[in-house]
């Protein structure tokens, strides 16, 4: 063999961050001159290099080279020892090559950083963190977590007092900060506070300073700053809708109630009532009949009958009474605006009988405006209205309105305005209705 090759010194220290030199002597026991390159292996081949890179020589001379080792300050490069080798290879003769092997220690080194995630929480009860804690040296740390509030208003607590990290990791804590008295309403408080990492060094080392981070809590009132407000925003709903049922929906259900009232039923109302009353007279005299024709309209005992015959007294109004019987009728008319006027009649006294009119109810039930007359007979105005004053309106006669046989009770309505009724299509004539309620009465003989 012609090639020797020897390292200066077989083992070597590094510090990660800095520069270490190793000598490494070739000599060429050859004939002829030869060109040597080498390589380095093992685990610090990454950090390493030889300079020169190409070295030449004579037959029977030496030289040397310097292996540099430039180990970087991170997680990367672990600490501890491992072997290494510098591979000098001839460029005449291959087989000649050889490798001087020698063993590197890197220095541990220790380097941590720490984050608050997030730096700010706001909340009622607590505040919720994580403190996230990276070891960027390249040696396993076991770090003690604290924290250092800024007032006595506030308690910060871990979940767990230590973190064991890895080189080139992060491990991370949960923390909450709570607050020491409750706070029902006002203004948010902020409640400063500062946490550490301490990294625990080995036995007889001097352990490096704590990381500090700064962090903050806001505390919120339990009960919301909207509440007043919601509780303000509600009352004056179930007001606004209070409003809508009596200015509104109430007044269509009555209408709707009213207009449910037809002769037809007022006839079988009538017909029951005397299905089921006793046919037995009062003590005065008067009989089942005058009953039902009181019950159809008020008052209807305080006209003059004639007495017809075979009557006890002047007086004694029973057999009148039981001669009526209670009738009913309804009109409905419509009219354009500025036609002129338009009549309807409800209800004509057929020949031998004389009505009694008692009960009248008019409806106005698109809000028209205009005006409304109701007349009983031949001249007898009974009512003039103005449209725009009434929805529905009812009148009781406590002395009936006499209406002759061949009488006439009419309704006429005089359009100027046609009402927008609430929820359904616009109409395009006025509408009114009126029914009216009485007692049909035959004519006696004199």
């Amino acid at each position: 063999m012609s090639l020797t090759a020897s390292l200066d010194a077989s083992s070597v220290t590094v510090v990660p961050g800095e520069e270490t030199t190793l000598s490494l002597q070739i000599l060429n026991s050859g004939r002829t001159v030869e060109e040597y390159h080498f390589e380095v292996v093992g685990a610090c081949a990454a950090y390493s290099a030889v300079e020169p890179a190409v070295l030449s020589l004579y037959p029977g001379d030496s030289g040397s080279v310097s292996l540099v080792m430039r180990p970087p300050r991170d997680a990367t490069v672990p600490a501890g020892e491992t072997t290494f080798g510098v591979r000098v290879m001839p460029t005449g003769e291959r087989g000649d090559t050889v490798v001087p092997e020698g063993r590197v220690t890197v220095l541990p080194f220790t380097e941590t950083t720490a984050e608050l995630v997030p730096r700010s929480s706001n909340g009622s009860r607590s505040g919720r963190h994580q403190f996230a804690v990276d070891n960027r040296g390249n040696t396993p740390v076991t770090v003690r977590l604290g924290a250092q509030p800024g007032t006595e208003q506030a308690r910060v607590l871990f979940a767990a007092s230590e973190l064991r990290i890895e080189p080139g990791h992060a491990e991370f804590a949960k923390l909450r900060v709570r607050p020491a008295k409750r706070m029902w309403r006002g203004t948010p408080v902020t409640h400063a506070f500062q946490v550490f990492a301490a990294p625990q060094p080995p036995e007889g080392e001097e352990p490096p300073p704590p990381v500090l981070v700064d962090g903050s809590y806001q505390q919120e009132p339990i009960l919301p700053r909207w509440l007043p407000r919601a509780l303000l925003t509600a009352a004056l709903l179930v007001l606004v809708m209070a409003g809508l049922w009596y200015a509104l929906l109430r007044p269509a259900v009555k209408s709707a109630a009213r207009e449910a009232v037809t002769p037809e039923a007022v006839r079988s109302a009538a017909a029951a009532d005397r299905s089921e009353a006793p046919d037995e007279g009062g003590p005065d005299g008067t009989g089942s009949g005058g009953g039902a024709a009181a019950g159809a309209g008020t008052g209807g005992g305080s006209a003059s009958p004639t007495p017809s015959p075979g009557s006890s007294a002047p007086g004694d109004s029973g057999g009148d009474a039981a001669a009526g019987a209670p009738a009913s009728a309804q009109v409905r008319v419509r009219d354009a605006v500025g036609g002129g006027p338009n009549t309807g009649t409800a209800l004509e006294v057929p020949a031998g009988h004389t009505f009694q009119l008692t009960d009248i109810v008019v409806q106005n039930p698109q809000g028209d405006a205009g005006t409304v007359i109701v007349t009983a007979g031949e001249d007898t105005r009974v009512l003039s209205l103005g449209l725009e004053n009434f929805r529905d309106s009812d009148y009781h006669f406590v002395t009936p309105i006499q209406v002759p046989a061949g009488g006439k009770v009419t309704m006429t309505i005089d359009c100027r305005r046609i009402g927008k009724p609430v929820g359904a299509p616009a109409p395009s004539r006025c509408s009114s209705s009126m029914f009216l309620g009485g007692t049909m009465r035959p004519d006696t003989a004199g």
